[in-house]
């Protein structure tokens, strides 16, 4: 997602892929892989957006501790390990070693220091932590580091320090530590002596608070996201795949400060630790197999802030959902409240039937049936707004996101020879989300009474129609749906990964849907580590390119669960493998979005430097794999659940997985190695399996 206007040259954002990332949502502690946040690009700790604190470096007599190792225990939980060369015994071994264990809270972080000194001679040393806050504020940070050098502290003292960063503050507490205040932070110094065998051991604990109280939009920690343990038992990539994320997802959830009760998850770690429509709609809807309290919270959350005027600057409409919400005056370009997004509405629309598929309580639909009816309105009517019959967007504001569909960057909707399509742009699936939605409504109308079903069916019908008049175009490898109209309503023909998001929705018949699976699993597309977001054969291709060429594991995901609805396993399967090989070189924490690299010709696996990790979607993507996989599907209104193991993902069997709910019952899957399935829950629905 872009979150800065488009530059005029490269933009050197900071890189993330090889910092250790700390989270328990809205904090974030990003540090090198010897545990050190220096005052070096994203480093810092962050919070509410802002960097609360931007040093914490410690040495021991002045020399820092050479990284021995390190390993995340969980979402929010390091460890590090540094060697101290300069003290210990004689000879090659090292004998004397600096453990730093670092856990991160919503509000802060506490880490331990611990000095082991393993030697047969007792050591005397002086150890320092050299601190500091510079409260640069996100946006700033991501795009060149905002290194600016910390500021004075406001207070200190023995044991504490503290900065005033305004409307965010930072307290420091170190017990026992000497504290010298500086220009540009402070430095605490412990003397330590230890005898041979023994150590020596000191929690410091880092807390940031508003000064006045949370501002509006500062939305809240929460307690997970309401989900029970989740385990995997089978491959063991799989597993800890699953492990990982589900752990990242709960670091991830937070709280609509308007309920409480209320949790839905923040778009990613470290920019997004806020309210994303289409991002928090997406991650609840890949979860729905963990239960349906996430997608209940995010449905709630973003329907207290549907739109209700019309008001260019901020792109609000009635019956809209938001794009994103920030903090007033942290420092994003975009308004607080942004409704810049042509898709999250009817995203929203099919969250909410595929919630009451899996077991949302009827009670909490009936809720959500007047923004319901407020978001279809919207559909069929303002998101067409030169009357085409087409969903298309263009900001008028002139300062707005360019692009509003999941691919936002500036250079995401482009012709196969490089070309920018110009505005307004109807994208391919901003018209199959609409699809989906107005038949998806249309059954929830139905199921509760509510009149003006029968006509969302008809629209429906005609935009079917109406998309295959006008998006189906041709190249040498045969006829495909171009990625958009531009704003001459002419199809740009380039082939990318939104194909995918076509499938499922019921805007193609079988034949059509065949024809886009067959190009999704073509080697320009299919590049053995996921879904590419453009054809290789594209003359913009880039497999750096953020949206141009490179591979998201949520695109992947949306296409495996479009191409399993559709009756295409074997592509579903190809492209979930893919993604199961890059999960070792992430440490299993799959990033916002990684490089296009070919595997089948031997190329590696390579970072995008600036992806976020953790991130909500890509955290979910498992879930979806999963679901897949076990050809798992719920219609509780129906009182059925049908568990169809596909032999195309024969290499994941024998597979088990416990922790799901259905209905708000506990549901555990086994498949065999022969594909048979087992399926145990107590909720009151009709299983049906096959295999």
């Amino acid at each position: 997602m872009v979150t800065a206007p488009p530059a005029s040259g490269p933009v050197p954002q900071p890189f993330l892929h090889d910092l250790v990332s700390c989270v328990k949502a809205p904090t974030v502690a990003l540090s090198g892989a010897d545990g050190q946040i220096r005052a070096a690009g994203a480093q810092g700790v962050l919070s509410h957006d802002r960097r609360v604190l931007s040093e914490l470096r410690a040495d021991v007599d002045g020399h820092e501790p050479e990284p021995a190792g390190h390993g995340l225990r969980g979402a929010g939980h390091a460890h590090f390990t540094g060697i101290v060369r300069h003290l210990g015994d004689p000879g090659a071994d090292p004998t004397v070693r600096l453990e730093r264990r670092r856990f991160a809270r919503a509000d802060g972080i506490a880490e331990r220091l611990e000095l082991v000194n393993n030697a047969r001679v007792p050591i005397a040393a002086t150890v320092r932590l050299h601190v500091a806050a510079d409260f640069a504020a996100a946006d700033a940070i991501k795009q060149d580091g905002a290194q600016g050098g910390g500021r004075p502290p406001s207070s200190s003292g023995p044991g504490v320090v503290a900065w005033d960063g305004g409307e965010l503050r930072t307290a420091l507490t170190a017990p026992g530590a000497a504290v010298e205040p500086h220009d540009t932070g402070a430095a605490l110094s412990w003397t330590v002596e230890l005898a041979p065998r023994s150590s020596w051991t000191v929690d410091v604990d880092v807390t940031t608070a508003f000064a006045d109280g949370p501002p509006a939009n500062a939305f809240g920690p929460a307690d997970g996201a309401g989900w029970d343990a989740v385990a995997v038992t089978g491959r063991s990539d799989l597993a800890r795949l699953t492990e990982r994320s589900v752990d990242d997802l709960s670091a991830l959830a937070l709280t609509d400060p308007l309920d409480p009760s209320d949790t839905f998850l923040a778009a990613g770690s470290p920019w997004f630790f806020t309210l994303f429509g289409r991002d928090s709609l997406w991650a609840a809807r890949f979860t729905l197999p963990l239960g349906t309290g996430a997608a209940r919270g995010t449905l709630r959350t973003l329907a207290r802030r549907q739109g209700r005027r019309h008001d260019p600057a901020t792109a609000e409409a009635p019956g809209k959902i938001l794009h994103e919400v920030r903090i007033p005056d942290a420092g994003s370009w975009l308004p607080p409240v942004y409704f810049g997004t042509v898709d999250a509405t009817a995203l929203w629309i099919c969250l909410l039937h595929d919630a009451w598929r899996w077991g949302l309580p009827a009670a909490d639909v009936a809720e959500l049936l007047d923004p319901l009816e407020a978001a279809l309105r919207w559909l069929t009517t303002d998101a067409d707004s030169d009357g085409d019959g087409f969903l298309e967007y263009v900001d008028t504001s002139g300062r707005g996101l360019a692009n509003q569909g999941w691919k936002d960057s500036g250079d995401s909707i482009q012709y196969p020879d490089g070309t920018i399509a110009e505005p307004p742009i109807a994208l391919s699936e901003a018209q199959a989300y609409a699809h989906e939605a107005a038949l998806a409504g249309a059954a929830l109308l139905d199921a509760f009474q509510r009149p003006g079903a029968e006509p969302l069916r008809e629209w429906a019908a005609a935009l079917r129609e109406r998309f295959a008049a006008r998006f189906w175009v041709s190249d040498e490898k045969g006829r495909f749906p171009a990625i958009a109209l531009d704003g001459s309503k002419r199809p740009v023909d380039t082939v990318t990964s939104n194909l995918g998001h076509l499938l499922g929705t019921g805007l193609l018949g079988p034949d059509e849907a065949a024809v886009v699976a067959d190009r999704l699993g073509r080697p320009d597309l299919d590049a053995g580590y996921g879904l590419r977001t453009m054809s290789a054969d594209a003359a913009g291709f880039n497999p750096l390119g953020y949206h141009a060429g490179s591979i998201w594991p949520h695109d992947t995901a949306i296409a495996v669960r479009g191409l399993t609805a559709d009756g295409f396993p074997g592509v579903a399967a190809s492209l979930a493998a893919g993604l199961l090989r890059v999960a070792p070189d992430f440490a299993y924490r799959l990033p916002e979005l990684f490089a296009g690299t070919d595997a089948r010709a031997g190329e590696p696996v390579l970072a995008y430097p600036a992806a976020c990790r953790p991130q909500a979607w890509s955290a979910a993507t498992v879930i979806a794999l999963l679901q897949a996989a076990l050809g798992l599907t719920a219609d509780v209104p129906a009182g059925t659940l049908r568990v169809a193991p596909d032999p195309a993902f024969a290499a994941w069997f024998p597979l088990r997985v416990e922790g799901l709910r259905v209905a708000g019952h506990p549901l555990a899957v086994a498949v065999d190695a022969a594909g048979n399935a087992d399926v145990h829950t107590s909720a009151p629905l009709r299983v049906e399996t096959t295999a």
